[in-house]
C-alpha cells in the first residue's frame, strides 16, 4: 500500500513537471508568446524583471529558488512560497520594489511549518487537478495562467481575454476536490498598458 502510494506521488509529479515546465524559459516558448496578450516587448520586460529578482533573491540565500517562486505580469510582480520569518517575508517584498520597472507587489507568501510530506502531496495534488481542468476547458487558454497551491490554498495568476475567461477560471478552481479557498491574481488583457494589436 505504502509502495503504490510513493509511486503515484512520483507518477503526479512527473505528470505536473511535463505541463508545467514545457511551457517556460526565457522568453516562453513560441506557443506562450504566441498566446500571450502582452506585447513582446513588455513580455520581454517582465521576463527581464522576473531574472533579475530571481538572482537577487538567489544571492541572498540559496533555499530561495526551491521555496519561493515569483511571477511578473505588465511589471507587476506576484510572489508565493515559504519562508522561515516574517522578517524574510518583509525582506523578500523589499527586493520585489527595487526591481527596476516594478508597479505593483503581491506577496503571499507564508510562514513555513514543519514539513508536511501528506499535506504537500494534497497541494500538488489539487494543482495538478486545476492544471488539467483548465488544459481541457475549450473556454480557457491554459498557457496564461500559473498555479500555485499551499495548504489547500490555490494561488492562480495569470491574463485573461475576457471577464468570462477569468470567472471560468475562478469556477475551475472551486470546483477542485480538497481545495478551500481560491486566490485569483487574474488581469484582464484591457488593464495591460500595452497589448498586441
Amino acid at each position: 500500500m505504502k509502495n503504490k502510494s510513493l509511486l503515484a506521488l512520483v507518477v503526479i509529479i512527473f505528470l505536473t513537471s511535463c505541463v508545467g515546465t514545457g511551457s517556460t524559459g526565457l522568453f516562453g516558448t513560441g506557443v506562450t508568446i504566441a498566446m500571450d496578450p502582452r506585447t513582446l516587448g513588455t513580455q520581454i520586460d517582465d521576463s527581464i524583471m522576473d531574472k533579475s529578482l530571481d538572482a537577487k533573491l538567489m544571492t541572498t540565500n540559496k533555499s530561495y529558488i526551491l521555496n519561493v517562486r515569483t511571477k511578473i505580469i505588465d511589471g507587476r510582480i506576484f510572489i508565493t512560497g515559504k519562508v522561515d520569518s516574517a522578517e524574510e517575508k518583509l525582506n523578500i517584498t523589499k527586493m520585489a520594489w527595487e526591481i527596476k520597472g516594478a508597479r505593483s507587489v503581491k506577496n503571499d507568501l507564508k510562514i513555513k511549518d514543519k514539513f508536511n510530506f501528506k499535506q504537500s502531496a494534497k497541494d500538488l495534488l489539487i494543482t495538478s487537478q486545476l492544471r488539467s481542468a483548465l488544459i481541457f476547458n475549450k473556454k480557457i487558454k491554459a498557457v496564461n495562467y500559473n498555479i500555485d497551491t499551499y495548504k489547500k490554498k490555490i494561488y492562480i495568476y495569470g491574463i485573461a481575454k475576457t471577464v468570462e475567461e477569468r470567472d471560468e477560471v475562478i469556477n475551475e478552481a472551486k470546483q477542485v476536490l480538497d481545495a478551500e479557498d481560491v486566490i485569483a491574481s487574474i488581469l484582464l488583457v484591457d488593464d495591460l498598458r500595452i497589448q498586441k494589436n
